[in-house]
């Protein structure tokens, strides 16, 4: 069986890899356009410092990606976050309010008014869910309150996703929270079944850690490196796919400067407007489909300053600001305080996410210009005026991809144009979640799908002769 992947992002690489665990005899090419593989995962040690220019990690609560890095010999070199970590804030109303961690703290935080606190309070008599798709914002807004769901929820979901949470869809973004109104009937409901759930043993509370935020010694990239060298030949840098093609009953699969290979199946783990330029003349409407799912553009600027010159403690992960604080920023990580070694001796790294859905232009400023805006965040946040000693700044133009309302709809007409072309799949962050863990996690069983045709026709050609003929002559009762 002939294969090929065009992409060659963490996606890719985790269905390549499974392919080759599940059918070694598999002839597989990976196609990746830039001359490195791993998509927005890099890792730069630059004068000391480690910058990530996307995810600076996973967490190690999805068994998928640590049954990956143990495949690959990676799990030496894990590294987790340290504790102090779990401490996150929110910058409102001129300081930074620590995220509380249980309910004195939320009674005695700055972070929400005494009517929003009240408001929370009286999740359970919420009113019920309305029909349809409904935003994160409209379902926050509708169980905890308008002042909460600006706070509290917008911000997080300018964290994850750099969008915005008046056009994000709740079903598509965080399954799992729809999932607990829907067997609970509210979010309070749902923790205390799970609190009940933890005293016999069957499972966590819902608020505690949901795993702890993991990396390697030598930052994220280390996964990429290791599942591109396990590739060898079969992974093709600076190889831009021009074309997909049906070939009779294959597909031919045609980089610049080739004139293209035939094979039994594709996957494309490229982003989505890329993969549906590819797919254009085969089925266009499937084509629309995927050029629908947009991505919010973003700004990564790493700053190193001398940790003297940092006027508060970096106790913490970081911090997220809602919409309205005067701030052009998403939010800020500490990085040298996740992960120790982050930064020379006596150094700390700051990282700044700026632009996303909401602010679309700001990955197309200059670098002074987008260094100036960073700087002034910092001096308003954490009151951050010395002069960076170090210096980078990575953007992203397609970004993080945006799963709107309907994304879920358009997801199952895409497997319906798909199931139109045998042999074709697509994969990656564009559709089942953003993170390192989910792309991890469909590998296994995008390899299982990809892998059943032959199996089927490997089955068909065990059965002997004879066995058809007695099966045919059997009378059904």
């Amino acid at each position: 069986m002939r294969v090929a992947i065009v992409g060659g992002g963490i996606a890719g690489l985790a269905v390549a890899h499974a392919l080759r665990r599940k059918a070694p005899d598999v002839e597989l090419t990976v196609f990746e356009a830039s001359s490195r593989p791993g998509g927005n995962i890099r890792s730069e040690r630059t004068d000391g410092y480690l910058c990530e220019w996307g995810p600076n990690g996973f967490l190690d609560s999805v068994p998928e990606t640590l049954d990956l890095v143990r495949e690959i010999g990676l799990q030496r070199r894990l590294q987790p976050s340290n504790d102090s970590s779990r401490r996150r804030f929110i910058f409102r109303g001129g300081r930074l309010h620590p995220l509380p961690g249980g309910p004195g703290a939320f009674l005695g935080s700055g972070l929400l008014s005494w009517p929003a606190k009240l408001r929370v309070a009286i999740e359970p008599l919420a009113r019920s869910r309305p029909k349809g798709d409904e935003t994160i914002h409209a379902f926050a807004a509708r169980r905890i309150g308008t002042e909460a769901a600006d706070v509290l929820i917008d911000s997080m979901v300018s964290g994850v996703f750099a969008g915005d949470s008046r056009s994000l869809s709740l079903r598509a973004c965080f399954p799992k929270m729809w999932q607990m109104e829907t067997d609970h009937g509210g979010l309070f409901r749902a923790l205390f079944a799970k609190m009940r759930a933890r005293r016999v043993g069957r499972g966590d509370a819902v608020g505690s850690p949901l795993g702890t935020l993991t990396s390697f010694r030598d930052g994220t990239e280390e996964l990429v490196r290791a599942l591109a060298s396990s590739l060898g030949a079969s992974l093709r840098l600076g190889a831009s796919v021009r074309a997909v093609r049906r070939s009779g009953p294959a597909w031919r699969v045609a980089a610049d400067g080739d004139s293209g290979i035939e094979v039994d199946a594709v996957v494309l783990a490229a982003p989505p407007p890329t993969s549906a330029r590819l797919v254009a003349d085969v089925d266009d409407s499937l084509a629309a489909l995927l050029s629908g799912i947009a991505g919010a553009s973003l700004a990564v600027v790493a700053l190193g300053y001398p940790e003297k010159d940092v006027p508060r403690p970096l106790d913490g992960f970081g911090f997220l600001v809602p919409r309205g604080e005067g701030v052009r920023s998403l939010g800020v990580l500490w990085d040298s305080s996740i992960y120790p070694g982050r930064a020379p001796a006596g150094q700390a790294l700051l990282r700044v996410m700026i632009g996303g859905a909401r602010d679309p232009e700001a990955v197309r400023l200059d670098d002074d210009a987008l260094l100036s805006a960073v700087r002034r965040d910092l001096q308003v946040t954490m009151g951050q005026r010395a002069h960076p000693g170090f210096v980078r700044i990575c953007r992203h133009p397609l970004g993080i991809p945006q799963y709107v309302v309907g994304h879920l709809d358009r997801l199952a007409r895409i497997d319906e144009g798909l199931a139109r072309h045998p042999g074709l799949y697509v994969a990656g962050n564009g559709y089942r979640g953003v993170a390192i863990n989910s792309c991890v996690a469909e590998a296994g069983p995008l390899a299982e799908r990809l892998l059943a045709p032959r199996r089927d026709a490997e089955e068909a050609r065990s059965v002997s002769p004879e066995d058809r003929a007695a099966e045919s002559r059997e009378v059904p009762a």
